[in-house]
């Protein structure tokens, strides 16, 4: 078998979720990282069986980056502002912070809120759990290019021709569709009820659903996003939102 080759420290870090790139470059300039036992320098490669350990400074730091579930109303956008529509972000200030009842948690300085990021889109006429964080790594699990968090939605629809949905369509929109000439990976589509649809899918190119239920003859009459991973929307108020809860995790933590 072939060596493995040595890669870039912050794509190894990256890798194995000790930090986002950029964040394992701005640790490697600070001296937080060290390689077996030696300070680092932006640029070096390291192999495998290397040991990568981390000053506590960076673990603290690391510990402040806050992230956040926002139930996004329609009208706003995900990230920048456009065509005259706010970003999504600017509901998230103390004034809006829901708490759960009883909860001890503090309320929401202003100041620690700055830098949020939304992690993934949800298109201005859909509503439901949009992730806005500070924290590379989240982003990383929840819209990197290998990701494998998977996102429920309930989706409203109205069958343009007589009748219902064919059952060969309906198996269509589980597999079978491509969109900007690519096939779509396999997704868990079922009926909720008469009218509304439940779709499981693993990835996020634009206005997705609503696309793919065009090309099955139906029209989206409302789209909203109850779930990411194992984080669940639940009793959320719209243009609400609150902290990751501590312990709470997109992907399954291992036993």
């Amino acid at each position: 078998m072939a060596a493995p080759e040595p890669e870039r420290l912050s794509k190894r870090m990256s890798a194995l979720g000790l930090a986002s790139r950029r964040e394992a470059d701005e640790w490697i300039e600070r001296g937080w990282v060290k390689v077996d036992g030696t300070v680092a320098i932006l640029g070096l490669k390291v192999l495998p069986h290397q040991k990568i350990t981390i000053d506590q400074q960076a673990s603290s730091q690391q510990a402040r980056r806050v992230t956040v579930i926002l139930h996004k109303p329609m009208g706003f956008v995900s990230g920048q502002a456009e065509d005259g529509y706010q970003p999504a972000a600017v509901l998230v200030t103390p004034e809006n912070q829901w708490r759960n009842p009883g909860s001890k948690n503090a309320p929401a300085r202003r100041q620690e809120l700055l830098g949020l990021a939304p992690a993934g889109r949800l298109d201005i006429d859909s509503t439901g759990l949009l992730v806005l964080t500070q924290d590379g790594r989240i982003a990383k699990q929840l819209i990197g290019e290998n990701s494998e968090v998977d996102k429920e939605y309930l989706v409203r629809v109205k069958h343009l021709k007589p009748g219902k949905l064919p059952a060969s369509e309906l198996a269509r929109l589980r597999h079978g569709l491509s969109l900007d000439g690519k096939p779509l990976r396999p997704a868990k589509v079922e009926w909720q009820n008469a009218d509304q649809l439940r779709f499981v899918l693993r990835e996020g190119k634009k206005r997705q659903i609503r696309r793919m239920c065009e090309l099955v003859g139906l029209q989206v009459l409302g789209l909203k996003r109850v779930r990411i991973g194992q984080v669940m929307l639940g009793e959320l108020l719209q243009g609400k939102w609150r902290f990751l809860a501590p312990g709470e995790n997109f992907i399954q933590s291992e036993e």
